[in-house]
């Protein structure tokens, strides 16, 4: 098993294929295996989805924006800006860990699947993931 710790630049508000920012940190994939990615935060998500059409990104960030929204009268944490708490809600919806089969020394996604950073905050700064290499 070998950990290693991913530095992700600052990214906008929104969903980012972040597929081969995550591949360039970690040096050598083992032949089989799993890679488990663990991002550390609580205001920004880790999943799995299309990676070929762009339109996929802008329906799913008009998504999460249409279906939780700022300024929300029930909202009590609000301390830290109107997009906190929400920013909240979308990573408990996106998760912050997923787990991806290695095959061949490569990862095994489907065709069209590609690694997003779901930033749910509009000035997020840069994030760390823990990813663990078991083989």
């Amino acid at each position: 098993m070998q950990q290693f710790q991913i530095s992700l630049p600052s990214y906008s508000r929104g969903f980012h294929i972040i597929s081969d920012v995550v591949l360039s940190q970690i040096p050598n994939l083992p032949q089989t295996g799993l890679l488990h990615l663990f991002i550390q935060h609580t205001s920004a998500g880790i999943c799995i989805n299309e990676n070929a059409d762009p339109s996929v990104l802008a329906d799913l960030n008009a998504w999460f924006a249409k279906n939780v929204k700022e300024n929300e009268p029930y909202y009590q944490h609000t301390f830290e800006g109107p997009d906190d708490m929400p920013a909240h809600i979308k990573t408990i919806l996106t998760g912050c860990e997923i787990t991806i089969p290695i095959t061949n020394g490569r990862l095994n996604l489907g065709t069209w699947q590609g690694i997003y950073l779901g930033e749910f905050r509009n000035h997020g700064g840069s994030r760390n993931i823990i990813a663990t290499v078991y083989s």
